[in-house]
């Protein structure tokens, strides 16, 4: 990426086309030295049959050019249209999404002046990677995937990131007290890779709290690494008591590729009305620049940015009449930003940046762990009998296991329910049955396969299983609540 001078462009749906328009001629003026290869994505594209929304050609564009500026899309809704930006993060490797968020006092009003806070979320796991089903009539379920090297990776470029960048601290946020094995495995990777920068500070919070003190103390936070999810959540709630989600930029990140963007979706509901703030897109932009290598060029036009809301020159969304001097549209705030390149703010912080940051990542590929296999859950669709876990347990205990695998207990939602269950608990057609081996023996799949069949010849509906592992001797599954 720091080699080239030819990027891909989109403008993308609502708002898009203008704050684009604004970004590139101010990139322009500053004579950046980009050639831009403008491609189409988002609402027309999904409509004209492309599920992704963007065509094959657009897409070889996208990956020969590397780096991506993009405006934001309308996904239409229904139809089985995936999200864009999902796309294009997990099929270009784009791991890490870098978030800034800096307040910028008396001139943007937040209740936080010191808040200068990088959120850096992970980008290609988690929820998102969209894998549902729905499974019985009362019950869908959505797999919530993390592996080993996609969360040392985020993780490292969270370091490297403060060490690049003269960040004091790190802060690692999850939910690990109840996501003890996904959120749990994030968490062990983070208090491991940490020992290896031990100039910089590092704390964890569970994300609830965590979120809270994005919220109400966002200027004792400094560098923040969480996966995918809670960092999307996070990054919102940083972006508005920042002053502006309209402010925000984002860089998604990879080993080869790059896009930017504003944080904030396409607005169609003021499109065209020439009042949205390009703030957000000019910030990706001064991550793109800085990404490949023209440092020199993001510090000037950020500065000139800096200085004209410094200058009172501001868009709707953030004029104050008491603070502000001038509200003006899209086009006019791009024109003032131009006739400052060149200056730098007066009471704002001016930036100033590194042309020679490259932050590399290198996750070695570990050996395989020692996986025995322990037992299986069974997942049993099954409402008769007022839905009573005595009736299927003992049917199951007795005429549904074998001599190598016996039912050991059923779950509803998670909640033990036989043996033993409490009888007011809430229960669902959705029904986990736990078998393990009797004498605690290994297994193999020849007998999972024995106990399906038997399953199935007595008449249970049999919709999913998870084999129970242990990797390195270490129960690799959750228990149930009450177990």
């Amino acid at each position: 990426m720091r080699t080239q001078n030819r990027i891909t462009v989109a403008h993308g749906d609502g708002i898009g086309p203008e704050i684009m328009d604004a970004t590139l001629r101010i990139m322009d003026a500053a004579n950046v030295g980009l050639i831009y290869d403008t491609i189409e994505i988002g609402e027309k594209v999904y409509k004209a049959g492309h599920k992704s929304g963007i065509s094959p050609a657009s897409w070889e564009i996208l990956r020969n050019n590397k780096v991506f500026l993009k405006a934001p899309i309308t996904t239409p809704q229904g139809g089985g249209y995936k999200s864009l930006n999902v796309t294009i993060r997990k099929s270009l490797g784009l791991f890490s999404n870098v978030r800034p968020f800096r307040a910028y006092p008396p001139f943007v009003p937040s209740y936080f002046p010191l808040m200068d806070l990088v959120i850096v979320r992970e980008n290609e796991e988690d929820l998102y990677a969209g894998i549902e089903h729905q499974q019985t009539s009362e019950v869908v379920q959505t797999l919530k995937l993390i592996s080993d090297p996609g969360s040392e990776k985020i993780i490292r470029y969270a370091f490297e990131y403060a060490r690049a960048y003269n960040r004091k601290k790190v802060t690692c946020m999850t939910k690990d007290n109840i996501m003890k094995h996904t959120d749990g495995m994030f968490h062990k990777i983070f208090d491991k890779v940490k020992l290896e920068y031990p100039e910089i500070q590092s704390d964890h919070w569970i994300i609830d709290i965590g979120s809270a003190v994005v919220a109400s103390r966002p200027e004792s936070l400094d560098v923040v690494v969480t996966l995918n999810l809670y960092g999307d959540i996070i990054s919102d709630i940083a972006a508005e008591v920042a002053g502006s989600v309209g402010m925000a930029g984002s860089a998604n990140i990879g080993m080869s590729h790059g896009m930017f963007e504003a944080i904030h979706g396409s607005a169609p509901d003021i499109a065209g009305k020439d009042i949205a703030n390009p703030s957000g897109l000019l910030n990706g932009a001064f991550m793109m620049l800085v990404q490949m290598g023209k440092a020199d060029k993001a510090e000037l036009i950020q500065n000139a940015w800096l200085r004209t809301l410094e200058d009172g020159i501001h868009t709707g969304d953030i004029y104050r009449a008491n603070r502000s001097v001038k509200k003006v549209g899209t086009k006019e705030f791009a024109d003032a930003v131009i006739e400052r390149l060149g200056q730098k703010p007066e009471k704002l912080k001016a930036v100033e940046y590194r042309n020679d940051v490259l932050i590399s990542i290198n996750v070695p590929e570990k050996p395989a762990m020692k996986k025995e296999l322990v037992g299986i859950d069974v997942f049993i669709d099954w409402r008769e009998s007022d839905r009573d876990p005595n009736v299927i347990g003992d049917k199951l205990l007795n005429e549904g296991s074998t001599d190598r695998l016996k039912l050991k207990l059923i779950s509803n939602r998670g909640v033990l329910v036989y043996p033993e269950g409490v009888p007011e608990i809430f229960k669902t057609d959705h029904w986990r049955c736990r078998y393990t081996n009797p004498n605690g023996e290994i297994v193999n799949n020849a007998d999972v396969i024995e106990l399906i069949q038997k399953i199935h010849a007595i008449g249970f509906d049999f919709i999913k299983t998870e084999h129970l592992y242990h990797f390195d001797g270490e129960r690799g599954y959750s228990l149930s609540q009450g177990e």
